[in-house]
């Protein structure tokens, strides 16, 4: 669908990139890409695009963002390469990781100022005062994340940008999110952010191509809306959401 079957899968991120403005990248949470790599999507990409990349495990998941110092300094002189294109760092915590304003402060205290980060808590202990604070002061965008169709994190804006992400919908054909679901995300993040304000959405519901078409309809829906929104492709006739 995305994909023209004559492009061979090391075309695929420029083919991509021709087509979306941004994209979210999930190597680095399994094993960090080297520089060279990062500097081949560099060259890869066209001026403008925006590569978020999602934080080691060995950071957010085996440290559980004790002793953040090396993991960060090493993940950013990775992606350094990256220059304009490297768009936000996303810290998905592991949903055993209990709330700790401290410990969360200490580690977006490693990021240097121009860096953005996104935090996804995933354990309800996450929702204090204290942690909203700690996000707010260090200008870090907490990750709004929706499964089954409804969000599963407050809807706290904690910077002047936001960072959205979609697990999962509840419409048919499954994992795919209906027109009503999309309308309302539009909704949320226009109550939420001027139109020049960044805000990044990612889908993560790939089966089916499912990610693909939702993003597609996302756009379309907050186009109509009014909104700004980035390079999507036109795909004719299945980019649609379905009528849940």
């Amino acid at each position: 669908m995305l994909y023209p079957p004559d492009v061979p899968q090391r075309a695929w991120l420029a083919e991509y990139a021709r087509r979306f403005a941004t994209v979210e990248n999930n190597n680095a949470f399994y094993r960090l890409p080297s520089p060279e790599t990062f500097a081949a999507w560099r060259e890869t990409t066209p001026e403008g695009f925006v590569m978020a990349v999602k934080a080691s495990r060995f950071l957010t998941h085996m440290k559980r963002l004790r002793d953040p110092a090396e993991p960060v300094e090493r993940l950013l002189r990775h992606a350094a390469p990256l220059g304009s294109r490297l768009g936000p760092v996303l810290l998905q915590l592991p949903p055993t990781l209990r709330g700790d304003a401290g410990l969360l402060d200490a580690c977006l205290e490693r990021f240097p100022a121009g860096v953005r980060v996104a935090v996804e808590p995933r354990h309800e202990s996450w929702w204090t005062h204290p942690v909203r604070a700690v996000l707010e002061r260090q200008g870090a965008a907490l990750c709004w994340a929706d499964r089954l169709a409804r969000p599963v994190t407050p809807l706290w804006p904690t910077a002047g940008w936001g960072y959205v992400r979609f697990h999962v919908g509840i419409a048919s054909p499954w994992p795919r999110y209906g027109r009503r679901s999309l309308v309302s995300w539009v909704e949320r993040i226009a109550r939420e952010w001027p139109d020049d304000a960044d805000v990044f959405v990612y889908f993560n519901n790939d089966p089916g191509a499912a990610a693909v078409l939702d993003a597609v309809a996302f756009a379309r829906l907050a186009a109509a809306a009014g909104r700004t929104v980035g390079r999507t492709p036109a795909i004719s006739g299945r980019s649609g959401p379905p009528g849940r």
